[in-house]
């Protein structure tokens, strides 16, 4: 249940939305709040507030603007800004902006609490009377988890505990789980998987989670997620303000895990699994090292030009073992590449796709549910900058350019027989803090994908 949100009650505190046009149309009979709202500044600024001590009912009301753009984020800034208390947003409209409005509310109250108190307790909303409860409840609580799961330092998130987290998702919607750890991923043939993370300590072992749910006979959904708990870069290690952010790197397994645990409560008609290979990548003597050379899952042998390119390897292991099943719809997500925040910024993540009609309704579901994609080209002239000199792949390009697009060709070496596949090279955080979006974690991407899937699949 989430606390921010209530059920209908007595003496909640009516929010009444006001636009800047209609401002000096509704203080003109009420002379008194209009020389109150002059006091205070209110002008009806987008994302402002104002309290009218009396309204014509007798009771105090909040006029407050709306944020434009996308609907969901329109009252988010409000939860954390309005004093503490019981309001209702007297609001018409459909079910889908009521349940957008009760959305960004909720993702609005979000704090993370693991190490400290809390700041303060979020402003409560009465339901609005056509919000779909359920859909609003599974969207929060998977933001919510893909939102901890990240934010939570390796210390405490690493492998082990990364793997830990998915079994309880599984176990809450009765999925069936299995985990490869160590030295068995040799044994199971995930070489990749195992290298990069066979430098971590004892207690915290690379290991491949997979999770399966649904009906057998139902078309079949695979998502994959890089799960790198920290990464130093390796032997090529990293400098100081290239790791700060690194527990971050399992990004793309928190968000296909809250992506999961969404269409599994959702009921949505489709077998779905998941596979999330989860490391940390560390140095130590037995580290994998520049120019070492790795037979892949897929029989391709590739050379390593950077150790910090390490996500595409363990990726590249999980993807040829869910292409062996033919899925209808693969999708993997991954902190994967700088080129794509450098090209599209923090807010808008890379999408790349060869299905044109897949690919152009998730651009549409993305930016009808503010969590926007934008398409860049698989360009196979590019892929010849991946040959290896003694292997068949290297999994860096030898120059500079293009690098979020050479990511996405390396992946694709590793799929050939999913109808569609879908690589998304995400943020998975909010570098500064607005209205529903807090600094940290994010779970950038997942309802848009979220959208796509139930649209396409029911």
């Amino acid at each position: 249940m989430l606390d921010s949100l209530a059920p209908r009650g007595k003496n909640a505190i009516a929010i009444e939305p006001m636009q800047p046009q209609d401002l000096q149309a509704w203080t003109r009979s009420r002379r008194g709040a209009r020389e109150w709202l002059r006091t205070v500044g209110f002008q009806a600024q987008p994302g402002t507030f104002a309290f009218v001590p009396q309204g014509p009912d007798g009771a105090a009301r909040v006029l407050a603007t709306p944020l434009g753009g996308d609907r969901v984020w329109a009252w988010a800034g409000l939860p954390m800004s309005l004093p503490e208390g019981r309001y209702r947003l007297a609001i018409d409209g459909d079910a889908a902006a009521q349940t957008d409005a009760a959305l960004g509310w909720a993702l609005g109250a979000y704090d993370f609490t693991r190490y400290r108190r809390p700041r303060r307790t979020a402003a409560r909303l009465e339901w609005p009377q056509k919000a779909d409860r359920g859909e609003v409840e599974r969207l929060a609580a998977s933001v919510f988890l893909a939102r901890d799961l990240i934010n939570t330092p390796c210390e405490d998130m690493g492998p082990a505990q990364l793997a830990a987290a998915a079994a309880t998702v599984a176990r809450e919607f009765g999925a069936t789980v299995k985990t490869i750890t160590g030295k068995q991923l040799l044994a199971r043939n995930y070489p990749t998987i195992h290298m990069v993370g066979r430098a971590s300590a004892a207690d915290r072992q690379p290991r491949l989670v997979d999770i399966r749910w649904g009906d057998p006979h139902a078309p079949k959904v695979t998502l994959v997620g890089k799960g790198v708990c920290f990464d130093t870069g390796g032997l090529d290690i990293k400098p100081h303000e290239g790791m700060r952010e690194m527990k971050k790197d399992m990004g793309g397994a928190a968000v296909m895990l809250g992506l999961a645990r969404a269409l599994m409560s959702a009921g949505v008609p489709i077998r779905l699994r998941l596979l999330i290979p989860a490391v940390e990548n560390s140095v130590s003597a037995n580290a994998f090292r520049p120019l070492d050379i790795v037979r892949t899952r897929a029989g391709k042998t590739v050379e390593i030009g950077n150790t910090d390119a390490e996500g595409r390897l363990i990726l590249c292991d999980a993807l040829a073992e869910a292409d062996s099943e033919k899925p209808e719809l693969l999708v993997d997500a991954a902190t994967l590449t700088g080129a794509a925040r450098m090209a599209l910024g923090p807010e808008v993540q890379a999408l790349f796709c060869d299905d044109d009609e897949a690919a152009t309704a998730l651009v549409r579901h993305g930016l009808a549910v503010g969590d926007p994609l934008w398409r860049l080209p698989l360009w196979r002239p590019y892929r010849k900058l991946i040959d290896g000199k003694c292997a068949d792949l290297n999994n860096v390009a030898a120059g500079p350019f293009a690098g979020s697009i050479i990511g996405a060709l390396y992946l694709a070496e590793f799929v050939a027989q999913a109808k569609t596949w879908v690589h998304l090279d995400i943020m998975a955080a909010n570098t500064a803090a607005k209205p529903g979006r807090p600094e940290g974690g994010e779970a950038t991407g997942m309802r848009a994908l979220y959208a796509y899937i139930r649209s396409r699949f029911g």
